[in-house]
């Protein structure tokens, strides 16, 4: 097996929407703010190569929505998913399998284009499986009204359409240890029902894909939980229990939201789990 952090773009979004109900005094320690109170984040998706098959976690905003749309979110730096696994020597037709955390916007947009003519969409990744889960899936195409500006009809009914989608099986208790892509996936509820995160085992160490459960290192305390989330009170033990088990285990946790921080070390502390160290992926895995 062998790892590659793919970026797919770079954006801003609203510092206090980030954090939720927690001041501005505390976050910005970490996450410091523009003067319209955006602060940077990554779409840092991650892809797998092993044997004959090619896993992609994750496919960042795209580039199919209009000008206003991305006016919206401060598009940043010179990063987009094509060129990005160019530079790591493929193409999107090499993906054979594409696995979304979520459908939000900013985690599958980059699944779907527009046809050569703009007359509608396609799937980006031609000879790909996309991967969700059912009780999700259900979620994302009959949305909530607090969810429903980030889950894009044309970024997940093409998949759907294009006959390449297939779910994963919700499992009865918290983790799914055997699935079809060979990874473990923890699901959790608070952020959106049933997000999906993998956990991988690469070089001797356990990789975690945080996804929204953790998307910045700033977020680390418990009450730092961000404004998006449907259940913040379910958020709270779910990172609790996450984040013990990872300083407990070891975990590394690549980051896919923080700009700055791509994957970092916890430790337990007085004031709770913390940080520990931070390497970038090349640091960590000597590529």
């Amino acid at each position: 097996m062998t790892l590659y952090p793919i970026e797919s773009g770079n954006f801003k979004l609203d510092g206090g929407a980030m954090f939720g109900v927690v001041p501005k005094s505390l976050w910005s320690r970490t996450n410091p703010a523009d003067e319209n109170n955006m602060i940077d984040m990554a779409a840092r998706c991650l892809l797998i190569e092993e044997g004959d098959r090619l896993i992609l976690i994750d496919t960042g905003m795209g580039n199919k929505q209009s000008e206003k749309f991305f006016g919206y979110y401060y598009r940043w730096g010179d990063y987009d998913l094509e060129s990005s696994l160019k530079k790591k020597g493929f193409h999107p037709d090499d993906v054979t399998d594409v696995f979304m955390t979520h459908l939000h916007f900013d985690h599958c947009g980059g699944s779907v284009q527009w046809n050569k003519d703009r007359t509608g969409y396609e799937t980006t990744f031609k000879n790909a499986t996309y991967w969700s889960n059912k009780d999700h899936w259900q979620w994302a195409t009959e949305p909530n009204r607090r969810e429903k500006a980030s889950f894009l009809k044309e970024n997940i009914l093409p998949m759907e359409e294009s006959g390449q989608l297939k779910f994963v099986d919700t499992p009865n208790d918290d983790f799914l240890k055997i699935n079809p892509l060979d990874f473990g996936i923890l699901f959790v509820d608070g952020h959106t029902d049933k997000q999906m995160i993998p956990h991988l085992n690469y070089q001797g160490k356990k990789l975690v894909f945080m996804a929204d459960l953790l998307p910045t290192a700033g977020h680390l305390p418990l009450p730092f939980v961000i404004g998006y989330d449907t259940r913040p009170l379910l958020t709270l033990p779910e990172k609790e229990k996450f984040l013990n088990t990872a300083a407990d285990e070891g975990y590394y946790l690549f980051l896919e939201h923080d700009a700055h921080n791509h994957i970092i070390t916890v430790k337990h502390t007085d004031k709770g789990v913390r940080l520990d160290e931070v390497f970038t992926f090349d640091e960590l895995f000597n590529q």
